[in-house]
């Protein structure tokens, strides 16, 4: 039930303010599609620390790149790919 309350703000997000914002995010998947793949992943607990801890890595200091959902009963993905901010690839 809470998992679906996150799911409806994150999409009303996707679709009311991101538009108006840009496409600023420095990593692949969007920070948002992050958070909508960790709630459903993980459920809302786990996929909301994991959703504001990418959140808080998307800054012009962090590192930039893939950095997908770790599958569940992980907290990190192996198949992650980050870059410095200085030498940083623009993500695919």
């Amino acid at each position: 039930m809470i998992a679906r309350v996150f799911v409806l703000l994150i999409r009303g997000y996707q679709r009311f303010i991101s538009p108006l914002l840009g496409s600023n995010c420095r990593f692949r998947p969007t920070c948002s599609d992050y958070a909508l793949e960790a709630i459903q992943t993980h459920g809302a607990a786990k996929g909301l620390v994991l959703a504001v801890g990418r959140i808080l890595r998307c800054n012009p200091f962090g590192k930039t790149g893939y950095d997908p959902v770790p599958c569940k009963g992980c907290w990190t993905n192996p198949n992650r790919k980050l870059y410095p901010p200085n030498k940083s690839k623009k993500p695919r």
